[in-house]
């Protein structure tokens, strides 16, 4: 059965315990009400609304297609949080982010994923893969993994650069079927044996009503700053109408990574696949 998308919970921010310099967008270890940890993602940081978006889109796909993310929660934060931290560009960071934020649960204790690390298995490999090409989220390279490693588990994180058609509405439906080339640089590409093999299980979860369900976890405020839609109604369409038309066959993207991979051994770049 597929598995479906479950509302975040939502809690309040009740403590900015620190800065997390990482990335341009500056996230935060946070206290909640709910006397959780979690890594926060300000609304108001220079990626904008749609990196949110895309963090708790491509966040809640992996979750439905069975991948270890962190939990996500949305997040009220009060501008007044940051009132004592003494550095005038977190300060701002947090002023301008008041409202409904997106954050995941803090692993303590977890490592990034790197050449010394245990090596997923293939078909586990393959699946992230397969997720990574659906929404093009060139953020899991050698260089930048975007993997924790937390109880000798893999956990992903970092969604905020996937999912980057919606920067640029224009024939958006059709570059839905469009192939994934920055698949090549993936980290776990070389493990990914069995893409073939998952593949009928991957895009059978990703069901029309799963996709609607899907773009209905996204806040009304997240969806008004684009001038391409009328309204917020036509806006979360084109996500799940985008979303549908990718995952309907042939589907390029996995004939992409599928080639991309035979390519490491062959030293082939073009494949019949």
């Amino acid at each position: 059965m597929p598995c479906t998308a479950t509302l975040p919970r939502t809690v309040v921010a009740t403590r900015y315990v620190t800065p997390l310099r990482e990335g341009s967008s500056l996230p935060a270890l946070i206290e909640a009400d709910d006397a959780g940890m979690y890594v926060l993602k300000f609304r108001g940081a220079g990626q904008g609304l749609k990196a949110l978006v895309a963090e708790l889109l491509a966040g809640e796909v992996a979750r439905i297609l069975g991948l270890p993310v962190p939990e996500i929660v949305l997040v009220e934060l009060d501008a007044e949080l940051a009132r004592h931290e003494p550095e005038a560009l977190i300060r701002n960071l947090v002023h301008a982010s008041s409202g409904v934020n997106l954050a995941l649960d803090y692993l303590p204790g977890s490592t990034m994923f790197g050449p010394r690390s245990a090596k997923p298995d293939g078909t586990l490999a393959s699946r992230i893969v397969w997720f990574d090409a659906f929404v093009s989220n060139p953020d899991r390279t050698l260089r930048n993994t975007n993997i924790l490693v937390w109880h000798d588990k893999v956990w992903l994180i970092d969604h905020g650069a996937a999912l980057y058609f919606h920067h640029q509405w224009d024939g958006f439906l059709d570059r839905a079927q469009s192939p994934f080339t920055l698949v090549k640089n993936h980290v776990l590409l070389p493990l990914a044996t069995q893409l073939h093999e998952v593949d009928a299980e991957m895009s059978a979860r990703l069901t029309p009503e799963v996709l609607h369900a899907l773009v209905a976890l996204v806040p009304d405020d997240w969806m008004t700053s684009d001038p391409a839609f009328s309204d917020v109604a036509a806006r979360r369409q084109a996500y799940v109408d985008y979303f549908v038309r990718r995952v309907q066959g042939p589907r390029p993207f996995m004939k992409e990574a599928a080639c991309a991979h035979y390519a490491i051994g062959s030293g082939v770049t073009e494949c019949g696949i």
